[in-house]
Formats: C-alpha cells, sequence, structure tokens
C-alpha cells in the first residue's frame, strides 16, 4: 500500500509541469480567415480559368468521337495455324515470298492479341523497333537497317514499345535553296 502511494506522489509534480507548460508558451499568430464571400470569388476566378470547361466550350472534335469507321479496312491480317492478328496499315516492312499467304484471314481461325501472335511465331516473324518521329515519317531508318532488311527472310513488322505501329513515308524535308546574289555587276 505504501509503494502505490508514493507512486502517486512521485507523479504530482510531472501532472504540474505538464499543465505548466501550455501557460508559459508564447501565443499563436493570429492570421485572417477567408470570408464566405472571398471563397465564392475565388472559387468562380478559378471556374473561368478551368481548361477542361474552356475544351467542353470550344468547337474541337472530340478524338474519341472520331474513331474509324472500319478496323478491318485500316489494318493488316497475318494468320497461321489457327490463329490471327490484326496490325495496322503499314506496319508489315517485308513480307517474304514464302509468308505472302499468310497475311489474310483465314477463315475458322481464332483472334488473338499481336502479343499472342508473336509468341506463337516468333520462328517466322521479326519486329523492328522504330521511334516515333520514324513512324511519323520525320526520321528516316538507318542505313544499318536497310541492309539487314535486305538479308532478311522473316516477315518483318514495325514495333513501338512493343506494340505494333505504322511506319508513314519519309516526309521530304525541305533544302534551302542557294542563295543568288542580286546586286547589279559591275
Amino acid at each position: 500500500m505504501k509503494t502505490h502511494i508514493s507512486t502517486q506522489l512521485r507523479l504530482i509534480p510531472l501532472g504540474f509541469c505538464l499543465l505548466a507548460a501550455p501557460l508559459s508558451a508564447e501565443p499563436g499568430v493570429m492570421r485572417d480567415v477567408a470570408t464566405h464571400d472571398q471563397i465564392v470569388a475565388t472559387l468562380r476566378m478559378s471556374q473561368k480559368a478551368d481548361p477542361m470547361k474552356a475544351l467542353a466550350e470550344s468547337k474541337l472534335e472530340d478524338p474519341a468521337k472520331n474513331l474509324p469507321k472500319d478496323l478491318i479496312g485500316q489494318s493488316d491480317l497475318i494468320s497461321f495455324g489457327g490463329y490471327a492478328t490484326l496490325v495496322p496499315k503499314r506496319a508489315i516492312l517485308q513480307i517474304p515470298k514464302a509468308y505472302a499467304d499468310r497475311i489474310h484471314f483465314a477463315e475458322g481461325s481464332q483472334v488473338v492479341s499481336w502479343s499472342e501472335f508473336l509468341a506463337m511465331n516468333k520462328g517466322w516473324i521479326t519486329t523492328l523497333e522504330i521511334t516515333r518521329a520514324q513512324a511519323e515519317g520525320n526520321a528516316p531508318l538507318p542505313e544499318e537497317t536497310h541492309k539487314q532488311l535486305a538479308k532478311c527472310t522473316s516477315l518483318v513488322v514495325c514495333t513501338y514499345k512493343g506494340g505494333t505501329i505504322s511506319l508513314l513515308p519519309l516526309k521530304a524535308t525541305a533544302t534551302p535553296a542557294k542563295a543568288t546574289s542580286t546586286a547589279p555587276t559591275p
């Protein structure tokens, strides 16, 4: 019993210290609080600058609504072994004669994703990873790539980050005309 009371007596000074601490602290900094009218005005200003609202009000077409009408018409089909897949037009760079009969849809084929089809047919399909600039036709394929394609006996499909992509023709770059002198000759 005596130890219980002595423990309580030891805790009493600690309690006084804890109670006195907030009284000795410096007062907090006062600040203004936004009024209802200020909050409403800030909200209205942010709505005026909302880019999504501006996009909705603009007359631009929604790209999601401008989907292709005919997916099959914009794709090449590759079939083999009872499976088929779709790749975009111009994604196939090279079709050797031995594989020309596989560029169509074989009746009864099961349509699978590109990655599944490629995994099943790695023996006769080669992928060529290209950059976005090359796919857009803004950058040429390296000369070394052209040399390797000439030697390749596989079906070659362009990919970008593992997915199939079309390779647009190289855009003609504007060559600067030679400057001619218009100064009169003496």
